[in-house]
Formats: C-alpha cells, structure tokens, sequence
C-alpha cells in the first residue's frame, strides 16, 4: 500500500470553502474546492486527523483507484482490478454505496450490484467463503462515484457521517446538523472570540446544538472523540499505532482544555418540553461544567456575563412553514432586533435563518452576509456589530437620529419604513371613520381595510381586541420578493397603527379556492372567542381555519332575517356555522332547520345555538343540500341560501358548482317555501350571473346594495344578494 492517498472529504453544500480551509489546517496537502467536497493528498495519519478533528466533514473516503467506464463491464473490471486482499478479510461484511449515473448505468442500485459483485468474486475462496452485505455496520464501506465517465472508487475511514458527534440523541422539530451549526459558529468568528475569552448566548437555543458546538471549540475537544466505531476500525490497512497515538493526544488535549475556567456559554429556550432533551444532550458531552442551560422567553432575553464581557450571540430562529407564519416570525424578529439593540450593546450577534427578508425588520444592519444551504432550503447568516450606529429604520436602511453612542430606550416606538408609515397612516384613517360608526351601530367585529392600496392586497378584520389578516395571493406579474416585503411592511404596521399587542395578530393567505379547501382545517389550536353582534353571541376561531366562523359581509342579511323571523318556520342552506340561525332564533323563528354536509360545522353551530340558549326546537341536519333538498317535504316560511361557489366533498354525489347549479338549488328550495314566504339566495362568485329564466317563474329582486355595510362599501362586489317570493 502507498504512504500517500488520495482524500476526498464530502461536506454540505456551501460549506466547501470553510472545509479547505479547516483540512489544510489538519495536514492534507494540495487541497481544492469540489462541489460539496475537497480532495487532497495526505498520509493515512492525515487522514485519521481529519475524521477525529473535522468539525465541517461529513465523510472522509480514501481513493482506491481511478479509472474510466464506458459500460457496466468496464465498471465491473475496473473495481475487480483492486486487489481487495489488502482491504477486507473473505468473511467480512460489506456495503456499497453508488452515486452519480452515465456510460449505460442510469440506477444506483444497479451499479452498487456491479460493485459488490466484483469485491465479492475477488475475495471468494476455494471453499465458498465470501463477504456478506451489511448495510449498517459493515467491516467496509466502499464509495463509487460516476461522473462524467470517470469511475472514483474509495474506502470510508469515518464510517457513519461525522456529523454525528454521538451526544444529541434527543433533538426538536427542525434541528441544525452539527457540522452546519459548527460552520455557522466559524462563519460567525466564535474562534477569535473564545480565544479572547469571550461569552456566548443562544436566546432561542432548542436542544443545543449551538451551544455543545461552540464550547467544544472553547475547550479544544475533537468533535469525534468519543466516537468507538470507525469505517477504518476493521478496514486490513488499518495502522492502530498511529490511530492510538492521535486519539492519546486528542484526550490530552481535550482534558487540559476542560481542566482551564470554562468561558460563559449560555442557552435559553421558552419550550420546556425541550429543556430535559437539551441538557441531556450537554451532558452527554461532558460540559455540563461548561454550558447552563435555562428556560425562558425572547422577550426577557438578557445575557449578563461576569465582568461586563461581551461575545456573540446566535440563534437560528423558525424559518415558518404554516399557514399565518408569517406575523408571528415578523414580531420573532422585531422582537430578537429589539432584545439586541437593548440588552447587547456591543456584542456580535449571528442569525441563520430561511427567511432572511425577516432579518431585514431587526432594526440592524448587518455588516457581512453568507449563503448556506440547510439541506434543500438556501439560508443566509446574517452577522451583525450591535452597535448604535448599526441601528436602522426599517426596510431602506437609515440610520436611526440621536446621540452617538446612545443605546434606543426600552419604551421606543416600533420604526416603520416608507411603506409601512403609509399602510399604518391609512390603518389609522379608516379606524377613526369605522370605529365611530361601528361603537354607535354595537359592532364588534367588522373589515377594517380591504386592498385599498392595490399594492397592499390584504383584507384586514377587527375582532374586538384581535386583528384577522387575510392576504390574497398576488398575481404571477408581481415580484414575490416585492410582494413578500410589502407583506412584512403592512404586519409591522398593524400593532403601531392599532395599538394593540403583536401576538393579537393572526395572518392567512387567501388564494382561488375550489372544492371545500376554504372550510378545511389549517391548524388545531382550538382557540374560540365569543363575540356579539345585534344582540346574539357567537364563536369565532381566529386561527385553524381559513375563515373565521363569521362572515362578517353577511351581517344585514343576518340582521334582516333576525327582523323577519318572528313566528317563522326557518330553513338554512349550506349553513356553516349557523350564524343566521341564531339570528333567526333569537328573532323569535317558530322553528329553524340547518342544513349542512360538515359534521365539524354542524358541531360549531350546535355550540353557537347552545350558547344563546337555544336547542329544543332547532334541528340541525348533516348531508348534502341538494340531495337533502330532493328528499324533503317539510315546509318553510323564510329560507337563506349561501351556497359554496364549488364544491366536491366525498361525501356528496357529484359537483356542486353554484353557477351551473343555482336554478335547480332555487327551483328545489322554492318548492319548499309556503304562502308568503322569503328565500334570500346569496354567493360571493365574482363572475356570477343569475338566470334569467328565474324571474319568470318567480318575483326575483337583487338586493345587494342594501345588503353591504358600511365597512364593505369600498368593496361592493364582496356578495350579490337577491330575494325571492312566489308570483
């Protein structure tokens, strides 16, 4: 065997240049850049450096051979002319892994097979004895990458991927993998730091990761130290002299670092369902003395290290994948921003986040930024100097006005930038017409703001004391950078315009709907809050649905059908949450009938009746409405329809598709009206047009004009209404 190896140390994506940096460090010479990877040339002593110090690697794979392919055979002979006698025992296991495709081998399976088969018929004695697979601890793992029509054979000296530092066995949600949050820490400048002995804080710190890296690092520990089992341990080249030898020096070294004044080093974590799994993990590192751990919210965030020292701060914060994420990580980063320009003066801070236009609200400006990659997701870490006169504005970057040197108080209102100064102006506007109105009429819950600036799409809902942001998708000519950032704008505003608290801010995002997607559930956090309007209580959910529970253009329809029920028997199509039902009933309505095809709905309008005191003489009737209709022979006095504009529940028969559809819905509704009666038939289909042929059939009067309220009249095309007699 040589004395010198080709090495070839993989890593993720956007790490490249810090791991050439890191393995020239430890030895390998005329080291360069590949994709995801650095190949160099080193003794094997190098190469046992680099497995047991490599803080950025995920493998280290010793090349075998080089050759050229054209097909499968020639992939078969060249890892046949390997003479395997020098790397594995016959009766060993073995795995390999394959990657890369060309030259007529376009399936990683079918190419480890022609691997294995020729490592397999090298070693196969007289007797039959052979080497077996194992997948998970095998003797040997052996690499084949194709590209290009290049065949790079190789062994793993570092068995499984070296991320795996062996001390987080319990970890969150969406943790960082040791060698990313290793990268960002070196990225970030914690070396220079630790070395001045310097202090570190992670406000929103998980299971820890940030914090065992970062004092490894402090206290000189290999990463993998205490790791027992290595793709080289049973690999025939193997020099356990030498291995033996760098592991002594590693313990030496990891023992006079432990054995100096452990630096200050501290996490905080508001979940503490995650504090025992964080812990756990610290200790499993052996710097229980070195790292303390507490629980405790963002908005309380203080580091106080010993002798005023300062340090860096990092965090990693939720980048937001559901419905609404978006107010809350807004507030999140506010809120980070405003804990680091009032408690961490002249500290270093770092943020990795996915969302970096967020990072742009932190009322800081950062001085450097690097693209990572988390897995498939691109990230930037934004590092910043908190100090004053890296204090901005907003989204335009101005500085901030006032002394040199001089920390923001704690009681600063919340900067807006030109855009959001002018979504909040026009906020304030309309509150001080709406709410006039809204206080003398007895309404709780009515639309603030709807698009009225196109370049700000949102429709914007007061519940009491709560804010229901709707968002409605911006059209593909819009820039989504642009459109992203005009969102983050109008959500920084809202708390300054209202004056009401961030976390009383919920967000969706209102797109086409088809079928029942508006009425399915977005999230489960169960939260309902009552709210009055003309003099009946009701729920609402602000969170887990697309829509709140409460129509709130619906309200004079409502409230005329409140005015007309006395001593009616009362039929409600498509009920939903049987709003107009409870109005209804507390109309006086001799009877009501809910129709619905959603257990879940039904169940909320049995709870909106219920809490109004009634049940005895309401029904409620789960199915669909058209085939419920077909089948009834009951008979009413005063019937609302506010159909679906689709509909394609599996529990229906067919379609529902109210343009298409509404004549026969009407023609079977009317059937059931008795002498006298009313149908009001409602739809929010903008392009909907009523048939023609209804009005010679039956007395047909739009009514819609008299069926917006004043907080809907800058969008009058929000429903169409009509009302329908027999002639």
């Amino acid at each position: 065997m040589s004395d010198r190896y080709e090495l070839i140390l993989t890593c993720p994506k956007s790490l490249e240049s810090l791991l050439l940096e890191e393995a020239s460090g430890l030895g390998l010479e005329e080291a360069r850049e590949q994709t995801a990877a650095v190949r160099g040339f080193a003794p094997i002593e190098v190469g046992y450096r680099l497995c047991l110090w490599s803080r950025l690697a995920n493998r280290v794979l010793l090349v075998l051979r080089r050759f050229p392919v054209s097909n499968a055979e020639e992939l078969y002979q060249g890892v046949l002319a390997v003479d395997w006698a020098e790397h594995l025992d016959p009766a060993g296991t073995l795995a390999v892994e394959f990657s890369g495709h060309g030259a007529g081998i376009d399936n990683t399976h079918f190419g480890a097979l022609k691997v294995k088969d020729a490592i397999v018929d090298k070693l196969r004695t007289a007797e039959g004895i052979r080497p077996s697979i194992d997948k998970v601890d095998p003797h040997l793992r052996v690499h084949l990458r194709l590209d290009r029509g290049e065949a790079v054979l190789s062994l793993d000296l570092s068995g499984h991927s070296l991320h795996q530092r062996g001390y987080r066995l319990q970890q969150g949600a969406a943790p960082l993998k040791e060698n990313l949050a290793a990268a960002i820490l070196i990225r970030a400048g914690w070396p220079r730091i630790a070395a001045a002995g310097g202090a570190l804080a992670d406000p929103m710190c998980g299971v820890g990761t940030f914090l065992v890296e970062a004092a490894m690092m402090a206290a000189d520990l290999a990463p993998n130290l205490k790791r027992e089992r290595w793709g080289f341990s049973n690999w025939l080249g193997h020099v356990p002299a030498i291995w033996k030898k760098l592991h002594a020096e590693a313990e030496q070294r990891a023992a006079a670092g432990l054995a100096k004044p452990p630096l200050w080093i501290r996490g905080y974590e508001a979940d503490p369902r995650l504090i025992t799994p964080a812990r756990n993990n610290i200790e499993r590192a052996g710097l229980g003395e070195w790292v303390k751990l507490y629980q405790g919210e963002l908005a309380t965030f203080e580091p106080r290290p010993d002798k005023n020292q300062t340090g860096l701060i990092v965090c990693n914060p939720p980048y937001g994948e559901r419905l609404g994420d978006e107010a809350s990580l807004l507030y999140l980063y506010q809120n980070l921003g405003e804990r680091l320009r009032q408690s961490c003066l002249n500290w270093e801070a770092a943020v990795f986040t996915g969302a970096p236009e967020l990072g742009k609200r932190m009322g800081l400006r950062s001085h450097k930024q690097y693209a990572f990659w988390n897995g498939a997701l691109p990230c930037k870490l934004l590092l910043f100097k908190v100090l004053p006169e890296q204090f901005v504005t907003g989204e335009s970057g101005e500085r901030r006005q006032g002394e040199e040197g001089a920390a923001p108080v704690a009681s600063e209102p919340a900067r807006l930038s030109e855009g959001g100064q002018m979504f909040a102006n026009r906020l304030q506007k309309n509150l001080k017409t709406l709410g006039k109105w809204a206080k003398k009429a007895g309404i709780e819950c009515y639309r603030l703001y709807d698009a009225d600036m196109p370049e700000y799409a949102l429709a914007v809902d007061l519940y009491r004391d709560w804010v229901h942001v709707q968002e409605y998708a911006p059209p593909r000519s819009i820039d989504p950078d642009k459109a992203q950032a005009r969102l983050l704008d109008a959500l920084a505003a809202i708390p300054v315009a209202l004056g009401i608290s961030p976390d009383k801010v919920v967000i969706k995002r209102r797109e086409r709907q088809s079928g029942t997607k508006q009425y399915e559930r977005q999230a489960s956090q169960g939260q309902f809050m009552e709210v009055s309007e003309g003099g009946v209580r009701l729920l609402v959910n602000l969170t887990d649905y697309l829509d709140t529970g409460l129509f709130l253009d619906h309200r004079p329809l409502r409230l005329r059908i409140q005015q007309e029920a006395a001593g009616k028997r009362f039929l409600n199509l498509f009920c939903y949450t049987a709003t107009a039902t409870v109005h209804a009933a507390k109309g006086g309505a001799r009877s009501t009938t809910s129709v619905d095809l959603s257990k879940t709905y039904l169940d909320w309008a049995r709870r909106n009746l219920s809490l109004n005191g009634f049940s005895d003489k309401q029904r409620l009737e789960q199915g669909d409405v058209m085939a419920w209709l077909e089948a009834d022979r009951g008979e009413y006095d005063l019937i609302f329809i506010d159909p679906p504009t689709f509909s394609n529940s599996k529990r229906m028969e067919g379609v529902f598709d109210v343009q298409r559809d509404h004549v026969r819905l009407l023609d079977l509704a009317m059937a059931r009206l008795g002498k006298g009666g009313v149908l009001y038939f409602s739809n929010n289909f903008r392009k909907f047009q009523l048939d023609p042929g209804l009005a010679e059939r039956y007395a047909v009067e739009e009514i819609s004009a008299a069926t917006i309220d004043t907080d809907f009249a800058r969008n009058t095309r929000i429903h169409r209404a009509w009302r329908l007699t027999a002639r």
